[in-house]
């Protein structure tokens, strides 16, 4: 296990907003928001209690990574400044390299997912209707194709322990208006295809990705949350891709197969907290996912 590995901030320099799944965010001022990523992961909505070494500071350093790289799409909602600037010396070690330091923005009610193959829950949908989110999609398509072009089907945002739920464009439409549904829609699919097909080049298929966004003071739209990591996305090794079956993958799935086969009292886990207890191998072998999808991605330059 990392010395450096952080289950749970406790900054006593800044007020607490809120814990996430994922990342504690506390408030600098009034303006700006600490965002802390932890070494903890969920599955199935679940909150583990144990952590997955490393893995908040690879994720803050991909999410910084893909900020920048896309930066000339869309405005985003770091400020530029050091996080270690704004606590105290005591605390420097719970936010060095797995932290980022963000303007406080009034976050959209709405996820921007985006879809560039059929998988998860969009697969199962298709087989039902032929469709995604209200998307209508050729017949044909097996599991794991690659759709003729990116989707955009988005989702609300749930609550901590419950489940996002897919919603139409026009549902978004209703919750936010029609010319920031369509903005939000068309400079997701523009991220998704530029962010795609360098990942292509590093021999990852990002097969969908969600954004988040939020509006600042003056209505401008802003990129905020966390991009295009294994937690917001579904990314396949090229080299192992095939059409029809399901790819493995460099996030989370480790752990999912593994709860999916623990007995607990003598009977599966029913998906429900507490989680069953993590053994080091399976939290150091899904850490080595994680850390293989940041390798590929732009540490081997």
């Amino acid at each position: 296990m990392h010395t450096d590995t952080l289950l749970q901030s406790n900054l006593r320099s800044l007020p607490l907003l809120a814990r996430g799944k994922v990342r504690d965010n506390y408030a600098v001022g009034d303006d700006r928001i600490l965002m802390v990523a932890s070494d903890r992961i969920s599955a199935f909505d679940v909150v583990m209690g144990e952590p997955i070494p490393g893995k908040g500071a690879l994720l803050t350093q991909m999410a910084l990574f893909w900020f920048k790289k896309l930066a000339h799409i869309v405005p985003n909602h770091l400020t530029g400044e050091a996080p270690e600037s704004v606590v105290s010396p005591e605390e420097v070690a719970q936010v060095r390299n797995r932290s980022m330091l963000v303007r406080r923005l009034k976050p959209l009610p709405v996820e921007a997912v985006v879809r560039g193959y059929l998988a998860g829950s969009g697969w199962k949908e298709y087989q039902q209707n032929g469709q995604v989110c209200g998307v209508v999609l050729p017949p044909g398509l097996q599991n794991a194709s690659r759709l003729p072009e990116p989707i955009f089907t988005p989702a609300t945002k749930a609550e901590l322990g419950d489940h996002d739920e897919n919603i139409s464009f026009d549902k978004m439409i209703d919750i936010i208006g029609l010319d920031l549904a369509t903005r939000v829609r068309s400079i997701s699919i523009e991220l998704y295809q530029e962010a795609a097909a360098y990942a292509l080049t590093r021999g990852i298929i990002i097969a969908d990705t969600k954004f988040e966004f939020g509006l600042d003071a003056v209505g401008t739209l802003v990129l905020m949350d966390e991009i295009l990591t294994p937690d917001s996305s579904r990314f396949w090794p090229l080299d192992q891709y095939v059409e029809g079956q399901n790819p493995p993958s460099f996030d989370k799935q480790f752990l999912r197969d593994w709860l999916e086969q623990v007995q607990v009292d003598g009977a599966g886990w029913d998906k429900r907290a507490p989680a069953p207890r993590m053994p080091d191998t399976v939290a150091s072998s899904t850490a080595s996912k994680y850390a293989e999808a940041a390798n590929q991605l732009y540490l081997l330059d």
